[in-house]
């Protein structure tokens, strides 16, 4: 069964238990009008708040304007229940319609308030198991994660040993040879020790994409041009590997082989409590037979919806001469 199947069984519940208590005393045809008036005056309330006052306001923390809603909400709902409710007592009862009193209208109006707490407190429940959901769903995600990573790690000390001995071995003869093979290291290390960590510093997830990069660019020719600006104060914390897929992407889709002209500018800041990251190149005009299929950019947002919910942003856009990718989210 659905969440909105659900729903709908909850709803016609509250309206058969409505009907059948004002049965006896209204009949047939005023008890079902009366009960759906009230069903009607509970749903305006509970959606008003969950659907539109709550995500604008209160998750926002913007709760004076909450607060006001909530009053507004509830007064509007409950005259409108009142004089609802006084045009069907009045064809069915008095046969004249008459302004109610302020007592009548004052005690729909404390209803609609227990009303509006009750949806309060299902919206909040509501939250707290989705984010706990979320967190079931990440521990899973880590724990496969690094179950394929301890797979993966065959004799890696022997690995940094051979590693190093190259090092030493090309840094008399061929410095530059050696300076690759230092940050070859290094990117692994980074694999092997911080990848499974649920925090690193922005410094070392920074070091990882430039060690990367210059990886890549001695398999490019002409060299390509790169521009990395980078604005962030020292010591913030991010998950590891969030920033690689864009980089990832230029190089494997992005870089035009043919032509030669290859411009990438990446960027990433800190401001107003976010980090924002983002990479501009040149669109690959002789692309080979193999295209982006998006997987990347598709994992890396179940990934951050995982991690941050709702509150991140991640789109991608193009125009004639450029691919740009843009990734927004809260300081950890």
């Amino acid at each position: 069964m659905t969440l909105t199947q659900l729903q709908y069984l909850v709803w016609l519940a509250i309206l058969l238990i409505s009907f059948i208590s004002m049965l006896s005393s209204d009949g047939v045809a005023g008890s079902a009008l009366f009960s759906l008036n009230g069903v009607c005056f509970y749903a305006l309330i509970i959606y008003g708040n969950i659907h539109f006052l709550y995500p604008r306001f209160f998750q926002k923390k913007r709760y004076i304007l909450y607060t006001a809603g909530a009053i507004l909400l509830v007064a509007i709902a409950g005259f409108v229940k009142g004089y609802i409710s006084l045009y069907i007592s009045s064809q069915y009862f008095h046969k004249t319609f008459r302004i109610q009193d302020t007592a009548t209208h004052l005690s729909f109006f404390l209803s609609g308030v227990t009303i509006f707490v009750l949806s309060l407190v299902i919206r909040l429940a509501i939250a707290y198991f989705a984010v706990k959901q979320q967190s079931e769903e990440a521990l899973l995600q880590r724990s496969q994660f690094e179950l394929k990573l301890l797979k993966a790690q065959v004799q890696p000390h022997f690995l940094f040993n051979t590693l190093n001995n190259m090092y030493y071995e090309a840094y008399m003869e061929a410095p530059r040879t050696a300076l690759l093979i230092e940050r070859l290291s290094e990117i692994m290390r980074y694999f092997i020790d911080q990848n499974i960590e649920d925090l690193v510093p922005i410094e070392t997830e920074v070091q990882f994409l430039e060690n990367y990069i210059a990886l890549e660019k001695i398999r490019i020719l002409p060299e390509p041009q790169i521009e990395f600006l980078k604005s962030f104060k020292p010591g913030i914390q991010l998950p590891p590997m969030l920033l690689m897929t864009f980089v990832e992407n230029i190089f494997k889709h992005g870089i035009d082989k043919i032509s030669g002209d290859n411009q990438i500018r990446i960027r990433i800041v800190e401001k107003d409590g976010y980090i924002i990251f983002e990479t501009s190149n040149t669109i690959n005009q002789h692309p080979g037979k193999t295209q982006p299929n998006g997987l990347g950019l598709k994992n890396l947002k179940q990934r951050l919806s995982l991690l941050y919910g709702t509150n991140f942003e991640l789109n991608t856009r193009s125009d004639i001469k450029y691919f740009t990718a843009f990734l927004k989210i809260p300081l950890s």
